[in-house]
């Protein structure tokens, strides 16, 4: 009789376990996921469809700044294809190496036809890369 109760309570237990797993993993895959795109690929999507994507792409055109420093609105062009290009407004803390040309990488959403960026990144310059420590 004793061994029929601790069955039925660690079979319990595994089917709160099992299902507070598959809960989790269930809302990981679904609220968060992030499409990784390039500019030409993201073209391509319906914005409805971008709610939450990484952009990667190269600042190019006018970059313009606000008066607190704060931020950013400039275009994003493919790497390979720089016939596809995304307007980017981004507000926060630029990095240092932010400037035209630089290769840029921005998670967000599509805002109509303009991309709402809430982080930025960009990507090291080559003078940083062991190769050309070694030359200095």
């Amino acid at each position: 009789m004793a061994a029929k109760k601790n069955l039925s309570i660690y079979l319990l237990a595994f089917v709160l376990f099992a299902g507070g797993v598959g809960f989790m993993m269930w809302s990981a895959l679904s609220e968060n996921s992030t499409y990784h795109l390039n500019v030409a690929e993201a073209v391509e999507v319906p914005a409805e469809k971008l709610k939450s994507a990484r952009l990667f792409g190269v600042a190019d055109g006018d970059i313009v700044k606000p008066a607190n420093g704060l931020g950013a609105s400039f275009t994003l062009r493919d790497l390979e294809k720089p016939q596809h290009a995304i307007y980017v407004n981004y507000r926060g803390a630029l990095p240092d190496t932010f400037e035209k040309g630089a290769e840029v990488i921005v998670e967000g959403r599509m805002d109509g036809t303009a991309f709402t960026a809430k982080t930025l990144m960009t990507k090291c310059p080559s003078k940083y890369e062991k190769s050309n420590r070694d030359k200095v």
